[in-house]
This record gives structure tokens, C-alpha cells and sequence, in this order.
């Protein structure tokens, strides 16, 4: 997809870690889980499949005792899993710590307190801090839930991923999970003219300013960074 410098690849790690906050997740734990959802999707080893548990709560209960295991390292990972992706352990260690969650809930909370004091912010959005909270496991609630249930389909995957939304202005391209199970490694999560990915234009000026290098989302065999066995075409070309 795309490749970075190390210090800026340091700028974007800590950048998740603060926007992230009190819901970060490792960077390195999210790309494990990911890989094993592509090369095992909505089969009983996919780790955040839909058609596999109860509800969303469940799903998202499955999802945290993997992800745990991984971060912690008590799960056995597939070496094709564990590979190329940022390290940096004291920042991990720093965000998954509670002092750090607890720390993070306390300043959006202040910050909410503040508007509503100050800046005559409407007493109804104090609802909104459990979200502010938890967003990143909302996140991928959504993701995960809506974008192998609801929707519409342009490839046979061999799974039943979903394309949510025609404009993904919800989760910035996230939706279009059929068409990112089909082409994985790809930049734009777009496939139609018509399916417009937020997310491509910002890469695209990361790119033209040099601050990511682009590279063709080529795959020679059927297997390519992700660990993704399963539905990524022979000899597929794909464009970035």
C-alpha cells in the first residue's frame, strides 16, 4: 500500500496513541487480529466475525479476549501473522497501561465540564462520553458488525463481507469491506466510480507531499503482507 519513514512513522504511532487515548489500541495486536480476519474471514477462526456469535457484544467480547492474548503474547500467532508492522514497547506499554486509560477519560471529561461551563455546551452531550471513551471498540463494532451483515456486494469473496454505504462519511471507507477483502493491500477502499472512499484523497496528499511512498497493490501469489490466503486473486493487479 504505502511505506513511511521512521520518524515518520514514530509521528503517525504517537499521533494514534493521543487520538486514540483512553480506547488505544497496539498497533502491533491490531495488525495480527486484522491479517487473521482477512485470511479467515466469517469462518470460526475469523476473530471478529459476525456469524459466529450471538450479537455484537459477544463479537466484540470474542474480539477482546484474542486481542488480549496477542498483545500479551499467551496466544500462539502464525509467523505469516506476525510480521512487518511498527514496534515501539514503551509506548505500548504507556498506552495500555490504566493510568493512561484513566488518565485519557478524566481530561475528556474535564474538557466536556469546561464546554458546558464555559462555552455553553448543551447538557445532552455528556452522553456522548461513554462513546468518546470506548470509540475505538465502537469502531470496530460498526466495522466489523455492519460490514459483513449489511449491504451490498461487487465480488464473491468466498465470505460475506458487505459494502455498507455508498459514501462512507460514517467510518471514512471502513464500510466498504467487500470490496477491502478483495483487494487488501489496495489504497482507495473504493471499487465503483460511484463508492467514495474520505480516506484516499488524505492518502493521496501524504503522498504528493512525501510523506508516505506509494507502491502498486501487486500480488504474485496467494499470499502478500496481509497473510491473506484466501481470496486475493493469482497474478491480481490492483491499483493503489
Amino acid at each position: 500500500m504505502f511505506t513511511m519513514s521512521k520518524v515518520w512513522e514514530r509521528f503517525f504511532y504517537f499521533l494514534t496513541y493521543v487520538s486514540q487515548g483512553s480506547s488505544y489500541l497496539s498497533p502491533r495486536a491490531y495488525a495480527v487480529l486484522h491479517r487473521m480476519h482477512h485470511a479467515f474471514s466469517d469462518t470460526p477462526k475469523d476473530p471478529h466475525s459476525p456469524h459466529h456469535t450471538k450479537n455484537v457484544f459477544t463479537m466484540m467480547w470474542k474480539t477482546k479476549d484474542i486481542y488480549n492474548a496477542v498483545l500479551n503474547r499467551t496466544r500462539p500467532v502464525e509467523a505469516k501473522f506476525d510480521r512487518n508492522y511498527p514496534v515501539w514497547e514503551t509506548l505500548e506499554k504507556i498506552g495500555d497501561s490504566w493510568i493512561s486509560r484513566v488518565g485519557w477519560g478524566t481530561a475528556y471529561s474535564l474538557f466536556y465540564i469546561f464546554a458546558y461551563v464555559y462555552l455553553d455546551m448543551h447538557w445532552a452531550f455528556f452522553f456522548l462520553l461513554p462513546v468518546h471513551f470506548l470509540m475505538g471498540p465502537i469502531h470496530g463494532a460498526i466495522v466489523n458488525w455492519s460490514g459483513h451483515k449489511y449491504g451490498y456486494a461487487n465480488f464473491d469473496n468466498h465470505d460475506r463481507s458487505k459494502n455498507s454505504l455508498f459514501f462512507d462519511w460514517l467510518m471514512l471507507g471502513e464500510l466498504f469491506q467487500n470490496n477491502h477483502h478483495k483487494r487488501p493491500n489496495a489504497a482507495n477502499f473504493g471499487a465503483k466510480w460511484w463508492e467514495v472512499d474520505p480516506t484516499y484523497p488524505v492518502i493521496k496528499f501524504l503522498a504528493w507531499t512525501g510523506i508516505i511512498k506509494m507502491r502498486p497493490a501487486k500480488v504474485n501469489t496467494g499470499e502478500f503482507e496481509t497473510g491473506h490466503e484466501r481470496l486475493v486473486e493469482t497474478n491480481e493487479k490492483m491499483s493503489a
